[in-house]
């Protein structure tokens, strides 16, 4: 039986219009995928604390549900702090899938131990310890490092990146006994395999490195052909109740 086409959506839970090329995320499906995206119309400029991923979500949720609204068979959350995810789980039926999650899960089945590097300084450590102990992974989990390149300006020295990417997970590889590598940020989109390629350089060929939304966009394809989404006893649909404030049902008076 053939299969039927793929309509993705990838939520873009910042308000920066010219954060992504959004042709570049549309590429990232299978043949029979067609991908749309979508930015938050209120919220932070890009998410690097506790603070900003929290003012991202509410409009990170209407957007989720809009999309089961207008059709679409999945959505995919375009930041490693998987904003509105479990909560949109429970709003809709189609699956969610964030790729700090989708990632994570993906390095433990390709290695013993996996370590993310990320952006900024320790304070990008805790925050992804807490996600590691939160999707049950946390034993898997070997350091957090970072480069220390802000999110708005990851693409404005693509050599600098693509250095510091490399160093930092040498680093992690050498001192952490890591075997997987992630990017810490979906900003890194498109930069994996000259990473992977600078580690092989360094001896360390044979080290998967995860480029996060593309991982994610593939694992919501998954989903989608095998008509498998969240589990409602896992994520149930809230109760009725009034939300002011708040318009993140997009008028309905129901959730879901």
């Amino acid at each position: 039986m053939a299969k039927r086409e793929r309509r993705l959506r990838l939520v873009i839970p910042v308000v920066t219009k010219d954060f992504r090329d959004r042709e570049e995320l549309r590429l990232l499906g299978s043949p029979g995928t067609e991908i749309s995206v979508v930015s938050i119309e209120r919220g932070p400029v890009s998410i690097e604390t506790a603070f900003d991923t929290a003012l991202a979500t509410p409009d990170t949720i209407r957007r989720i549900v809009e999309a089961e609204r207008e059709g679409m068979d999945a959505v995919v959350i375009d930041c490693m702090d998987d904003p509105g995810m479990e909560a949109g789980r429970e709003l809709v039926s189609i699956p969610v899938v964030g790729p700090s999650q989708a990632s994570m899960h993906l390095a433990a089945i390709l290695g013993h131990r996996f370590s993310i590097v990320t952006i900024l300084d320790e304070r990008s450590v805790a925050p992804f310890e807490n996600q590691a102990k939160v999707y049950g992974v946390s034993e898997k989990l070997a350091s957090v490092r970072w480069v220390e390149i802000p999110v708005l300006e990851l693409h404005q020295d693509p050599e600098r990146l693509v250095h510091d990417l490399v160093q930092e997970s040498a680093a992690a590889i050498e001192q952490d006994q890591a075997h997987v590598i992630i990017f810490g940020c979906t900003g890194m989109l498109g930069y994996a395999e000259q990473v992977r390629l600078g580690l092989e350089q360094l001896g360390h060929g044979g080290v998967p490195v995860i480029d996060p939304v593309p991982a994610a966009v593939r694992l919501a394809e998954v989903f989608v052909d095998l008509c498998l989404s969240q589990s409602k006893r896992s994520y149930p649909v809230p109760p009725v109740k009034p939300i002011v404030g708040f318009d993140v049902l997009g008028g309905k008076p129901t959730p879901g």
